[in-house]
C-alpha cells in the first residue's frame, strides 16, 4: 500500500448526486489536502441496468462547482486506470478464481425459482433464509457437488455466481475510524455473492480490487456501507492484501432529524437536495439543485462540513482552505446529522456579504433587463442598488423584491401604510418636500438629509408625518434604505415625479 494518503469517492452514476454524496466526497477531500494526499475519482458503474445518461458528467461537473475537482480519475493523471469499474471488468474475474482456487469462494449453481422457493420455505416457518454455513452442503454448489460434477457444470456452462465462504464460530475484530473497536459474530455473516452470472462482479469484490489496485489508504463512505464492513474487511485477508482504514461517515437526516434525508422531503419542504439542477433523461422531470436555487458554493461546503463533523470551537464559517487546516477524522459525529434548510440559507447569506456589489450586479443585471424589457440599466448603478439591500438578502433572487423602486416608479401603494401615513396636511407637506429636492443646489445623499431634516426640525413637523408619506410616495410600500439614499439614487426628476404621481391618487 502506497505510504501517502490516498483517498477515493466512488459513485454510481444511476442518477444525481445527491448531497450525502457530496458531503462524502467534501471529506475525502479535506481529509486528503490535510494530509498532502490524492483525491481519487472512480466511477462504480458495474450495474448497467441502472446506468444512467449524464449522470457521470453530472458528477464531474458539482464536484468541480464546489471547489473539490478530483486529482486523479477518468481523463486526468490517470495512473491507475481505468477509472470506470465497466472498462476494468476484465480484471475481477481473474480475482474471483483466486478466490474459488485458494477455498474462500465457491461456484453456486442455485437458480433464481430455487433460492425463491427456499426463501418462501422458510417465511412458512417463521424463519428468515440465509444462504451461508448452516446451510450451504444442502444447496447447488461447489461445496456440495464433487470436483466432476462441479466441472461438468461448468463445461455445459450453466449459469452460475461466484459466493464467499464465510467462516463458521469466528468473531471477527476491526476498526472503524469514527466508530472505534468493532466485533462480530460470523455465524450470521451470509455467503455474499461476489461474481454475477452476467460476467460482473457485484460491487463488493470490484470495489476491494479496485482499492488496492488503486493502493487507496484510507476509505471514508457512507454509514449505509457499515454492514459490509465485515464481508470487506474478510476479502483483504482472504487476497493476503493489507486492508485500508476504514471510516463510515453518519447519515444526514431529515429536518424533523428521524429518517435519512430524500428527494421526497426537499420537495415537499421546498428546498433542493442536489448540487445541481438535474433533468431526468427519461422522464424530464427536473430536480432542483443548489446552484440553480442561488446558493454559493462556498456556503454550501461550509454548511455540508457541518454535517457530521465540528471543529471543537464556536466558529461556523470557514472558507475551504481553512476546512482543510481544521478537518479531523476524530472530531466526526457517530450519530445522524440532521438537516436544516433555514441553516443553509444563514450560511448563503454569510457569504452573499463577502462578494463584491460589482460581481453581484452581474448576476442581477439579466433579472433587471428582464423585468424592464430593456438591457440599458447601467451595471455601476445596479451595484450601487445592490450595496444598499443585500443586507437584507439570502440570494440574488432577493434582490428584485428588496429593490424593484429603484428602476420602477410604484404602480400600487400598500393600502395599511397609506392609512396608518396619510393626514390632512400630507399634500402640503410633500409638495414642499419636492420642493426642496429640486431647488437643492448639492445633490447628495447629505445635502438631501440636512436640508429635509432641517426643514422638519425648523417648522416643528412629526418626523413620521414626512418621511412615511414620502416613502410611500417613492416605494408603494414602508420598506427599503434610507429615504435619502432613495432619492439619491433615482435622482431629481424622478423623486418629483413620484410625488406627483403620489399625490394624484391619494
Amino acid at each position: 500500500m502506497s505510504d501517502t494518503v490516498r483517498v477515493r469517492f466512488a459513485p454510481s452514476p444511476t442518477g444525481p448526486l445527491h448531497i450525502g454524496g457530496v458531503r462524502t466526497a467534501l471529506f475525502n477531500y479535506l481529509f486528503a489536502k490535510k494530509n498532502n494526499g490524492t483525491f481519487v475519482l472512480r466511477i462504480e458503474d458495474t450495474d448497467q441496468n441502472r446506468y444512467v445518461e449524464g449522470a457521470e458528467k453530472y458528477i464531474v461537473d458539482a464536484l468541480n462547482w464546489c471547489g473539490i475537482p478530483y486529482d486523479e480519475g477518468p481523463g486526468k493523471n490517470e495512473k491507475f486506470g481505468p477509472y470506470r469499474q465497466s472498462e476494468r471488468k476484465h480484471l475481477y474475474k481473474e480475482y474471483a478464481d483466486k478466490l474459488v482456487a485458494s477455498g474462500n469462494a465457491y461456484y453456486a449453481f442455485d437458480t433464481a425459482e430455487a433460492l425463491d422457493a427456499h426463501r418462501k420455505g422458510h417465511e412458512a416457518q417463521g424463519k428468515t433464509f440465509i444462504y451461508n454455513w448452516h446451510n450451504r452442503l444442502k444447496l447447488d454448489n461447489s461445496l456440495a457437488l464433487s470436483a466432476e460434477d462441479t466441472q461438468a457444470k461448468l463445461d455445459a456452462r450453466e449459469d452460475y455466481v461466484i459466493r464467499f465462504k464465510s467462516p463458521q464460530d469466528e468473531t471477527l475484530h476491526f476498526k472503524d475510524q469514527v466508530r472505534g473497536e468493532m466485533t462480530i459474530d460470523t455465524n450470521i455473516l451470509d455467503d455474499k455473492v461476489l461474481f454475477k452470472s452476467d460476467g460482473m462482479p457485484t460491487y463488493h469484490l470490484a470495489n476491494i480490487v479496485d482499492d488496492h489496485l488503486m493502493e487507496i489508504t484510507h476509505v471514508i463512505r457512507g454509514e449505509e456501507w457499515l454492514p459490509s464492513l465485515a464481508l470487506h474487511n474478510q476479502l483483504y485477508k482472504a487476497f493476503g492484501w493489507e486492508a485500508p482504514e476504514f471510516a463510515h461517515l453518519p447519515l444526514i437526516l431529515k429536518p424533523t432529524g428521524k429518517g435519512k434525508l430524500s428527494k421526497r422531503d426537499g420537495d415537499k419542504l421546498g428546498f433542493p437536495v442536489f448540487p445541481l439542477e438535474w433533468k431526468d433523461p427519461k422522464t424530464g422531470d427536473v430536480a432542483m439543485g443548489y446552484r440553480e436555487s442561488g446558493y454559493f458554493p462556498e456556503a454550501v461546503t461550509n454548511f455540508l462540513a457541518f454535517l457530521g463533523w465540528n471543529p471543537g470551537t464556536e466558529q461556523e464559517l470557514f472558507s475551504l482552505e481553512e476546512l482543510v487546516e481544521a478537518f479531523d477524522m476524530d472530531r466526526v459525529h457517530k450519530s445522524g446529522a440532521r438537516f436544516d434548510p433555514d441553516k443553509t440559507k444563514w450560511y448563503n447569506h454569510h457569504y452573499m456579504q463577502t462578494k463584491s456589489n460589482n460581481e453581484l450586479a452581474a448576476a442581477f443585471k439579466p433579472v433587471v433587463d428582464a423585468q424592464l424589457n430593456s438591457d440599458a440599466t447601467d451595471i455601476n448603478y445596479i451595484a450601487m442598488v445592490i450595496g444598499l439591500i443585500k443586507e437584507r438578502a439570502n440570494f440574488v433572487s432577493d434582490f428584485w423584491d428588496l429593490g424593484h423602486y429603484f428602476f420602477k416608479a410604484p404602480d400600487s401603494y400598500d393600502e395599511k401604510a397609506l392609512k396608518k401615513a396619510i393626514k390632512d396636511d400630507t399634500s402640503d407637506i410633500l409638495k414642499q418636500v419636492k420642493s426642496l429636492v429640486v431647488h437643492i443646489d448639492s445633490f447628495s445623499v447629505n445635502a438631501l438629509q440636512s436640508d429635509i431634516k432641517g426643514w422638519i426640525t425648523e417648522n416643528n413637523i412629526g418626523f413620521g408625518k414626512v418621511m412615511m408619506p414620502l416613502r410611500l410616495a417613492l416605494v408603494g410600500a414602508l420598506q427599503g434604505p434610507d429615504v435619502f439614499d432613495i432619492i439619491f439614487m433615482i435622482g431629481k426628476n424622478e423623486t418629483a415625479k413620484r410625488i406627483d404621481t403620489f399625490l394624484s391618487q391619494i
